[in-house]
């Protein structure tokens, strides 16, 4: 009687993992290693995140903040701020001046944004209110970033994770 009774407990357990692990958990933004695909970080992402590189142009030593949004599973670049025009900022895009930056509405959706962190550059990553120093996370390593959906089993992980 004791085996039936265990038999069946371990049954609906089974059962209830596997209808958590199927359950839609929202979406996440992923930064993993852009050779070997280990993840670095997974944070719970929405529409309308703001999510944003910040690094020190390498050869200006000035500042540059590259934004996007959160659009369903993909990153679209809505902002780009840079303080001096030089090799790989748009020196032909119509930008604006705010505040002694230089600012524009850059086209482009992203499935996926590759980065390679340096020392020299100091990328950090916000999202949202939230900030990741890319360098010291990823030793330095190339990495992707994207936005994926997850189950709600994955949810629950992602916040051991984070």
């Amino acid at each position: 009687m004791r085996r039936r009774y265990a038999a069946v407990a371990v049954l609906v357990a089974l059962l209830l993992v596997g209808t958590v692990a199927a359950l839609p958990g929202g979406r996440a933004l992923v930064v993993e290693d852009a050779e070997t695909g280990d993840r670095y970080l997974t944070v719970p992402v929405e529409n309308g995140t703001t999510v944003a590189l910040e690094y020190t142009h390498s050869v200006e030593k000035t500042r540059v903040y590259d934004e996007y949004t959160v659009r369903g599973d993909h990153l679209e670049m809505t902002r780009m701020e840079f303080e001096s025009f030089g090799w790989g900022l748009p020196s032909g895009a119509n930008v604006t001046r705010e505040d002694g930056v230089y600012v524009f509405d850059p086209p482009g959706n992203y499935t996926q944004v590759t980065v390679s962190p340096g020392d020299v550059a100091g990328h950090k990553l916000h999202v949202g209110a939230d900030t990741y120093d890319l360098v010291a996370r990823t030793d330095g390593r190339s990495v992707d970033i994207h936005v994926t959906r997850r189950s709600a089993f994955g949810a629950m992980t992602d916040q051991l994770n984070t």
